[in-house]
């Protein structure tokens, strides 16, 4: 019974092959975009989850009020680890003091390579359950070893052992390799942790002028732990709140430090932070990727009900006449059903095949490195259960309704059949065509919106000139205090235009100090700016525009005690005529010789930091070079690259380009839009194949109408519009129910930045029209086909 079942569904779907095509091709794509979307929510949701501490970990985070506004920092003072082992000891497993995460040239022998590791406190291969390839957890005891992760140890040493083997790094210290550790999963904040070094050989080897004067002040540091394993976190988050508070000095304490513990479950999903208190994250995008996939399927679905009922209508007869020859009920609802789940597992299939070919695209847009569950049980479970939760529903109109008609009444084509099958059973089918194309032209505003704000940040002054400048980091000792020497050899290539250097890039703050007085300050006010130090020729090498004053110049001596201050920094100190002006920084007076435009070195979609640039050479770190226009670029590196050579000749060359770095500062948000136009695309095209599905379907059931007409005198564009108009109809339905539901949602995603662009009104105009015209294109092959058929055939069964 059950193999008869199959082949008569079997033929049904061969003699329907357009309908049969758009149901499974609809359905395989929605079912698609729900795994692929289900697979990335649970790559999010499953961050840092490969810790077997998972659960008891954390960092430590600090709130600050300045000028009556929370802030929030993961950066701690040098002395935080100490104090808290020492006052609460017992509510921790670990503590661990870490350097923030930072290039090292690796060299071992005649292979060199850069990698990015943290000096950290020997407890942390416990803490993160690193899992050791070769040697054991125990490898940072001494103070001049360092442990790799199994990439690094392959990129260094090949198929050989690397145990005890002694590499130099940054080209000044000698450190014994006494540990291999698995790569850490790319789903993790420590993906990149590719070396761990003792955080003791850190500490002793850098300059930390206020490790010892100010140790509390400095903010400079990373403090992970563990608490304890019957330790409750939000208590001992509670009980370690005035840490800080209790040590700092009165003049510090007026910022009213607060400490903190951020559970390693929301680094990733909740990282923002307002006013010191969590505002949100990726938890926003898990959302509304969770709401698309939804929709997505919901479509597809749609679609697949759509049809399904729509076809089913046609087999009244047929149902008819089965019970009229003995037929039970029972046996009627078992076929439709079986046609239904045959269609779907069909689908189902095709949808694999469509995943296993998407996922490395995906991977690369969404910056993932998943792959497909084939042996995660739970994945197979949901993903057949709810293939057969749709085949289920989308057959039950058939199956059930249509099985309960009266063989005398269906077979007369009078009575409750006739009225239940006529203009009442379209209603439904309308308002989930209104559905589908309302979300896909939510869908579309929405992309549209989410690149328009990335192309308004994009366009926004800088305040200094990104393109050809290279940033190259002084790595290693034999680039410190050879400046004027590497700038003169630079000049002389021909191909650097500039050269400078500074303690920071362009492309971030690394320090924010406070401590500063000026003339007019209000008591109240809490001074704090951002500090980089720079070079002579600095402004000249990126392209500072300046409002008031001039650069910094070798012609004066006093510059040593100038500083340069942007245009937020003027107008916060509330400084009428800035040039000149006396600014104290510690105590010790600066006077402002000029004032810059703003530069955009943070977030391109945030207001400008205050910022003052200091002209002191002993904080260098990164060297800023001005390639020719006129040089080609790959002439370019190789000229500059000799050079560098020839002082660091034991280093790798690496460099990187500032348009380059300022770039990444949009990777999240042309993600999120590669991904919406990507879901958009296959909504749209979900919706075009219901749509034309539904377009033959009204064609086929209006055939003999359509041959009157054009016996009548009907022309082919009279038809055309006639056939054409009630889909137009429920599209413009569509465009007014979804204009305000977009504007409300991308409205409220939009108020998150503080350099925000609008959501104009053309934006609804053209995703309207967009809509409008790929209706008209999906609907008119249909309804001109059936325009152009020879009435004499279409009316001569009758």
């Amino acid at each position: 019974m059950i193999s008869n079942y199959i082949k008569i569904a079997k033929r049904n779907l061969i003699k329907n092959k357009v309908y049969s095509f758009i149901n499974i091709a609809g359905l395989a794509t929605g079912l698609a975009v729900a795994m692929l979307i289900g697979l990335w929510i649970f790559d999010e949701l499953s961050f840092n989850k490969s810790f077997e501490n998972f659960d008891r970990l954390a960092v430590i985070k600090q709130n600050q009020t300045f000028n009556n506004e929370v802030t929030t920092q993961s950066s701690v003072p040098y002395l935080m680890g100490e104090e808290i082992r020492n006052k609460y000891g017992s509510d921790f497993k670990h503590v661990i003091m870490s350097s923030w995460p930072s290039t090292r040239i690796l060299a071992f022998g005649d292979q060199k390579i850069s990698k990015t590791g943290n000096f950290m406190e020997p407890g942390i291969t416990e803490m993160l359950s690193l899992n050791m390839i070769k040697g054991t957890r125990a490898g940072l005891k001494d103070i001049n070893s360092i442990m790799l992760s199994e990439e690094t140890a392959k990129a260094l040493f090949g198929d050989h052992d690397p145990i005890d083997k002694v590499i130099k790094v940054n080209n000044k210290q000698d450190l014994k390799v006494t540990g291999v550790y698995k790569n850490i999963r790319y789903n993790s904040d420590f993906k990149d942790l590719a070396f761990i070094a003792p955080w003791e050989l850190y500490i002793n080897n850098e300059d930390w002028s206020e490790k010892k004067t100010n140790p509390w002040r400095a903010n400079m540091f990373l403090t992970f732990v563990q608490i304890a394993d019957q330790a409750d976190m939000d208590k001992v988050s509670a009980k370690i709140k005035n840490v800080k508070l209790n040590a700092v000095t009165p003049q510090d304490a007026v910022f009213k430090p607060e400490i903190f513990l951020h559970p390693i479950s929301k680094w990733h999903l909740y990282a923002e932070f307002k006013n010191g208190k969590i505002a949100g994250g990726s938890i926003e995008f898990v959302w509304l990727f969770g709401i698309i996939g939804v929709f997505v399927l919901l479509l597809a679905c749609i679609n697949f009900m759509n049809l399904s009922t729509a076809r089913s209508e046609k087999r009244a007869k047929e149902v008819g006449i089965r019970k009229a020859i003995g037929s039970l009920r029972s046996q009627l609802i078992t076929q439709f059903f079986s046609e239904s789940l045959l269609v779907v597992a069909l689908a189902f299939i095709l949808s694999v095949i469509f995943v296993i070919s998407a996922l490395p695209y995906f991977n690369e847009v969404a910056d993932k490195k998943m792959i497909f569950p084939w042996k995660e049980p739970l994945f197979w479970i949901v993903s057949i259960g709810f293939s057969i939760l749709t085949g289920l529903v989308a057959g039950s109109y058939p199956a059930l309704y249509l099985s309960s008609f009266q063989p005398i009444k269906v077979l007369k084509g009078s009575g409750f059949a006739r009225i239940k099958l006529g203009s009442f059973a379209a209603v439904p089918r309308k308002v989930l065509v209104v559905v589908q194309f309302t979300i896909s032209i939510i869908l579309i505003i929405g992309t549209i919106t989410v690149f328009r704000q990335i192309d308004f940040a994009k366009n926004r002054p800088v305040g200094y000139d990104r393109n050809n400048l290279l940033m190259v980091a002084m790595n290693t000792p034999e680039l410190h205090g050879h400046y004027d020497a590497i700038r003169s050899e630079l000049l002389k290539t021909g191909v650097v235009k500039e050269m400078s250097q500074s303690s920071n890039p362009t492309t971030y703050i690394a320090a924010i100090n406070n401590g500063y007085e000026w003339e007019g300050k209000d008591p109240a006010t809490q001074g704090n700016f951002a500090t980089m130090a720079v070079s002579h020729d600095f402004g000249k090498t990126v392209g500072w525009q300046f409002k008031e004053g001039r650069d910094f110049s070798r012609s004066f001596s006093t510059d040593s005690s100038g500083v340069v201050i942007n245009e937020t920094a003027a107008k916060f100190m509330g400084l009428k005529n800035p040039v000149g002006s006396i600014i104290k920084a510690d105590g010790k007076p600066y006077q402002v010789i000029g004032v810059i435009k703003d530069m955009i070195m943070e977030s391109p979609y945030k207001a400008s930091f205050r910022t003052c640039f200091f002209l002191e050479y002993g904080w260098a770190s990164v060297f800023n070079i001005k390639i020719n226009p006129e040089s080609g670029s790959t002439e370019a590196i190789n000229k500059i690259e000799k050079v560098f050579k020839k002082f660091n000749p034991a280093a790798p060359f690496d460099y990187k380009f500032t348009d380059e770095q300022y770039a990444k500062k949009f990777g999240e948000e042309v993600r999120i839009g590669k991904l919406t136009s990507f879901f958009a695309v296959l909504a749209i095209f979900i919706s075009c194949l219901g749509l034309f599905g539904m377009a033959t379907f009204t064609a086929e059931q209006r055939t003999k109408e359509i041959g009157v007409r054009k016996v009548l005198g009907a022309s082919v564009a009279n038809l055309w519009q006639m056939l054409s108009k009630d889909f137009v109809v429920l599209v413009v339905i569509s465009c007014i129910i979804s204009a305000p539901v977009a504007y409300y949602f991308l409205n409220s995603w939009l108020q998150k930045y503080e350099y925000r662009t609008e959501v104009s009104w053309w934006i609804f105009a053209l995703a309207s029209v967009g809509a409008l015209v790929i209706t008209l294109m999906t609907v008119s092959y249909q309804a001109i086909r059936a325009a152009l058929l020879d009435p004499v055939k279409s009316l001569k069964s009758e």
